[in-house]
């Protein structure tokens, strides 16, 4: 039976259940692609731009062939890949740039040995599209707030163990959202990337309970090198903030725990990068402080300089009164989990 062309929506609920192919190249693969998703490309990235020079310059019937002559020699090879990665199912996803040529040839073959075939209608671009669309719907958010060292990360873990929904942003972003953030990890991936992954997210979310909120970290718009979608952040601004008041003595003890064991070399690079705002004498003291092992000092002056600009994000918020609901607390992270369900609830 011919592959089945079948829209974005069904796509994805198949895609819970069985492989994603994505047959673009390595190179579009790496850029962004569908959570989940198996890079299993048609060409390699030069033999891409061949093809595609020819089908400009030439003919479409000679970047045909020109394909063929790539293609042809691998389909056993595929075939047998195909087998490895669909572990005795017969049904594989299969989708392109656009749901055109690339995806019709390996469906054709994969569909001639025997596989059922789904291909995405307009393929990674309807993804998008789709992507796209779900930052636009009237999410029901809480925010766990607080300054620099609160533990709000620790606290929303804390949260899902509880049963509740929730996205970690700086986890889908791959940095922790200061000039520290991305000391010790991974390289972050793109903006387009982060998309996917988030909108992802926002579907896990949403599909294990429709009506029920879901918990975020009152993030700036930007984590490292991406951005929350304006879209997003907007409805981000308008939600409920749910605010740990927790004493400055407790959050730089947090801190020094959480980042004074961080590559001195690396911290003092980031210091550097945030001297024009953090003020020449500032940073000078910090890195000091921080060569002379007095790890206390140095991030007090950074938490004061952290602590004054979520101050004014804070109070940049639109009807913030109403918004705004404090939770003091003597303790940071998961500790506050009782105080902050409990409050909720009034």
């Amino acid at each position: 039976m011919p592959a089945q062309r079948i829209d974005i929506e069904q796509f994805l609920s198949f895609a819970l259940l069985h492989p994603v192919l994505d047959v673009r190249s390595p190179g579009e693969f790496n850029h962004a692609h569908i959570p989940g998703a198996l890079s299993f490309p048609l060409f390699t990235d030069k033999e891409r731009k061949i093809v595609g020079t020819a089908y400009k310059q030439k003919s479409r019937e000679e970047a045909i062939k020109i394909g063929l002559d790539f293609f042809g020699p691998t389909l056993k090879q595929r075939v047998q890949e195909a087998e490895r990665i669909a572990n005795g199912s017969k049904i594989l996803l299969v989708h392109c740039w656009r749901g055109g040529m690339r995806s019709a040839v390996i469906s054709w073959l994969l569909d001639l040995y025997g596989f059922k075939i789904y291909t995405l209608s307009g393929g990674y671009k309807a993804y998008r599209n789709w992507v796209l669309e779900q930052f636009k719907k009237n999410y029901s958010f809480q925010l766990i707030g607080g300054y620099t060292g609160s533990g709000k990360t620790e606290l929303l873990n804390q949260v899902k163990k509880e049963g509740q929904r929730v996205i970690d942003l700086e986890a889908l972003a791959g940095h922790k959202g200061s000039a520290f953030g991305n000391i010790g990890l991974p390289p972050q991936p793109g903006q387009e990337q982060f998309e996917n992954k988030l909108a992802r997210a926002l579907q896990d979310c949403v599909q294990a309970n429709h009506s029920a909120a879901i918990w975020l970290e009152d993030e700036s718009q930007r984590i490292g090198t991406v951005n929350i979608p304006n879209d997003l952040w907007a409805t981000m601004r308008r939600s409920p903030v749910y605010f740990l008041d927790i004493p400055f003595e407790k959050r730089l003890q947090h801190i020094v725990v959480e980042y004074g064991q961080l590559d001195r070399d690396a911290v003092t690079a980031a210091i550097a990068r945030i001297t024009k705002k953090l003020g020449h004498q500032q940073a000078q003291q910090s890195i000091d402080f921080l060569q002379e092992n007095n790890t206390m000092a140095c991030f007090s002056i950074l938490l004061r300089y952290y602590d004054k600009f979520y101050a004014r994000s804070l109070q940049n918020r639109e009807g913030l009164e109403k918004l705004l609901t404090a939770i003091p607390s003597n303790q940071t992270g998961a500790g506050n989990v009782v105080s902050l369900l409990e409050v909720k609830k009034v």
